[in-house]
């Protein structure tokens, strides 16, 4: 083989990949037609998630600290992986109002968004429902947004999370003299010399957003997957 038709059949093999990549699912989701429940079901109105205000501004935090780099937004469809099946991470299997409600992640998931947190690898777990494990799974019975506050100045200060590979990220959180009661939302730590640590504005957006992921709202039923039944209970 010449260096000159193995050039032009690598050029071909990137040009293929780069079509199928990039090109084809721009096409298909740069103008994404808002899809419709049908008038039978008891959910009205179209499947638009809420992106807004501090929701906004958290996901700003969040890609400029590059949370992405090591966390997912993507509930892979089943012949992808297990992730359906891996305790809420693609939603709940016994919420008490609605139910079984976990399902495969779709384009829709993130209309309204700038920059699409999908994620690069998985050094730490995939976010796509953290909403709803920091409620019912890490604080459950406590505030989900004290759980996080702290998880995000060092996680390893909780015991159970020794060996997290998650950086801490000190410079969320504000030291600060304590003039009466604590502040509402200042950390559990003594940092001694009458001081507090509370987190700034940036912190508080984060964690909006943080806990605003919550991926197993209802979708059409052609968007959606229900999971097949396991004798294992998973």
């Amino acid at each position: 083989m010449s260096l000159r038709t193995f050039i032009l059949g690598l050029s071909a093999s990137f040009g293929v990949a780069w079509l199928a990549v990039i090109v084809v699912p721009y096409l298909k989701m740069r103008d994404l037609a808002p899809i419709p429940f049908p008038e039978s079901k008891a959910t009205a109105g179209i499947f638009i998630p809420k992106r807004a205000g501090r929701v906004a501004d958290g996901a700003k935090v969040y890609a400029e600290n590059g949370c992405y780099i090591c966390h997912t937004q993507v509930v892979r469809p089943t012949y992808a992986g297990n992730d359906l099946y891996r305790p809420d991470w693609g939603g709940l299997k016994n919420d008490e109002d609605r139910g079984d409600t976990r399902r495969e992640t779709n384009a829709f998931d993130f209309t309204g968004e700038t920059f699409a947190q999908i994620g690069l690898t998985r050094m730490g777990p995939d976010l796509s429902n953290l909403g709803r494990r920091v409620e019912t799974q890490y604080a459950a019975g406590g505030d989900p947004a004290a759980w996080l506050y702290l998880h995000l100045y060092n996680p390893r200060l909780n015991p159970k999370l020794w060996d997290s590979t998650c950086p801490p990220h000190p410079f969320l959180f504000e030291k600060r003299e304590i003039k009466g009661n604590l502040s509402a939302d200042a950390l559990p730590i003594d940092i001694g010399n009458n001081r507090q640590l509370v987190p700034n504005a940036d912190a508080k957006a984060l964690v909006s957003y943080l806990l605003s992921l919550k991926k197993d709202h209802a979708v059409p039923a052609s968007l959606n997957f229900t999971p097949a039944k396991k004798e294992d209970g998973n």
